[in-house]
């Protein structure tokens, strides 16, 4: 199965983690307008699914950083339900060691019930790359996830890499055109009907010194995995340092 974009969380990481001593709450609400027709398995058909995630981030030094996830879902044949939970941790390296590139290393833990995934326990790691060119930044995920349990746990690691690209237009204005794939296991991808490419035009939104929204349109550019949704975030901190 190739997911692109994981459901609960259309985001592209960042090379910056929280500062140390920060609590940061982000909450992500996506709507799948045109998603998937039918089960794949125990896995609930997408179309009209709404998902909505509360992730809780700590800065634990000026290069580390760790979450939690609780991720539901509502789908009108079994109304409001826990869909799973998630660890996170992300750590990059410090702007002084003078790379041409700045990065970081994402990595997650996921607990999944059967209705929204194939496996009840996900491992992912996502290197992130970042680069600045004035108005314009550039962003690259290149995620590699694996199922430890499950139907397809001895297939390997899939990769699903993403990007996005941010241009200021103002001090509060960014447009944003982001990018997710799922191209199948690593050794095998999948032939090119079955790949997922997904793209969302949108605008991030800096309300405040630490207060943004994200919003954005996903388009499926095949015939595979969800052909249209919707997806929101907001970023607030909790406490400063």
């Amino acid at each position: 199965m190739v997911a692109a974009q994981d459901p609960f969380e259309v985001e592209v990481y960042p090379y910056e983690t929280a500062g140390p001593g920060e609590w940061e709450l982000e909450t992500h609400f996506n709507y799948a307008a045109r998603g998937t027709q039918f089960p794949d398995g125990t896995v609930a058909a997408s179309d009209d699914q709404v998902h909505l995630t509360a992730e809780v981030t700590r800065g634990l030094t000026r290069n580390w950083e760790v979450a939690g996830y609780v991720m539901t879902a509502y789908r009108s044949d079994a109304g409001l339900e826990l869909a799973g939970w998630r660890a996170r941790t992300r750590v990059h390296v410090p702007k002084r060691a003078g790379l041409p590139v700045d990065l970081g290393l994402n990595v997650e833990f996921s607990v999944m019930r059967p209705s929204y995934n194939h496996s009840s326990a996900v491992v992912e790691f996502a290197p992130t790359l970042e680069k600045r060119f004035g108005r314009f930044q550039v962003d690259l995920n290149a995620s590699f996830g694996r199922d430890l349990n499950g139907p397809e746990a001895d297939a390997g690691w899939e990769f699903e890499p993403s990007g996005r690209i941010g241009v200021d237009v103002s001090e509060r204005v960014t447009l944003v055109m982001e990018y997710f794939g799922g191209l199948g296991h690593l050794w095998d991808l999948s032939p090119a009907r079955e790949q997922v490419h997904q793209f969302y035009p949108g605008v991030e939104l800096r309300l405040g010194d630490d207060f943004t929204w994200n919003m954005g349109v996903g388009i499926g550019a095949t015939s595979a995995g969800n052909k249209l949704v919707f997806k929101s975030a907001i970023e607030v901190p909790l406490r400063e340092r």
